[in-house]
């Protein structure tokens, strides 16, 4: 594939330290056709201060001269791409990434969220050598805690068969589907079910894109998330596939309630 425009998205709410190391990961990406937007849910912790800091400071750049925005100080490292931003309240996590994939100019968005951060600098660029045009998904796995978590092949299931931090999405699909803002928990499963159904492309390329932050909330509140996944199956799926993914769900479900999870 040729190098088209893609989008690195990231919400965040009272994060700014986490969004830093993320921004600053995404900066340090070596592909050249890159655009990062931020969605703060206007937090009250600075970032938003932080985020006019680096307009201005964008603003003000000598041409040449590189400088390191997640300090505000001089330095070896570049805000390499354009960044747009917004901060005002929002929904929830899925509504804010919602309104980033409607600010997106890219061909294509993913989604990292403040805390995560690429696997390297070269991670982008590698994932478009191999990309295939016709592909409207194109995804890897996820570094969590150190090891590889491998994705699975694409498919209609229980659970995610990726982690949205390692998939990059056609903006025209996540605007044709977007996340449904109900599912609090577990609207990418949502989406990448509906995405799957409706006869989408999708390219799983054999190396890991992101490293997961493994303090979000589908990870600390695990019951309710997978109680978020019953009630998607129970929307999307036919009464055989309810049969079969069901009971996949509501075992995990019973025994993470009783561990209190």
């Amino acid at each position: 594939m040729n190098q088209p425009l893609i989008t690195v998205i990231t919400v965040a709410f009272n994060a700014l330290e986490a969004l830093k190391e993320t921004a600053q990961s995404t900066w340090m990406q070596d592909y050249p056709n890159l655009e990062y937007i931020i969605v703060d849910g206007a937090s009250k912790d600075g970032t938003k201060e932080w985020l006019e800091k680096i307009e201005s400071q964008r603003g003000n750049e000598v041409k040449g001269q590189r400088s390191n925005v997640a300090t505000g100080q001089q330095g070896n490292e570049a805000m390499s791409c354009p960044v747009r931003w917004i901060s005002e309240p929002d929904k929830g996590i899925y509504d804010a990434m919602n309104k980033g994939a409607a600010m997106a100019k890219g061909e294509y968005c993913i989604f990292m969220n403040a805390g995560d951060t690429f696997v390297d600098e070269h991670v982008v660029s590698k994932m478009f050598v191999e990309a295939k045009e016709e592909a409207d998904v194109v995804y890897g796995d996820i570094m969590k805690n150190g090891q590889v978590k491998g994705s699975l092949s694409p498919r209609n299931c229980h659970k995610m068969f990726y982690c949205h931090q390692a998939v990059f999405t056609r903006t025209s699909c996540l605007r044709e589907i977007p996340f449904d803002i109900k599912h609090r928990y577990s609207a990418d499963f949502k989406q990448a079910k509906q995405l799957f159904l409706a006869g989408k492309c999708f390219q799983y390329i054999n190396m890991p894109v992101a490293n997961f932050d493994t303090n979000g909330v589908s990870n600390t509140q695990r019951s309710k998330g997978l109680w978020d996944n019953v009630k998607v199956v129970c929307e999307v799926d036919s009464f055989k596939d309810k049969c079969r993914f069901l009971p996949h769900l509501l075992f995990p479900w019973i025994m993470c309630k009783l561990r209190g999870k």
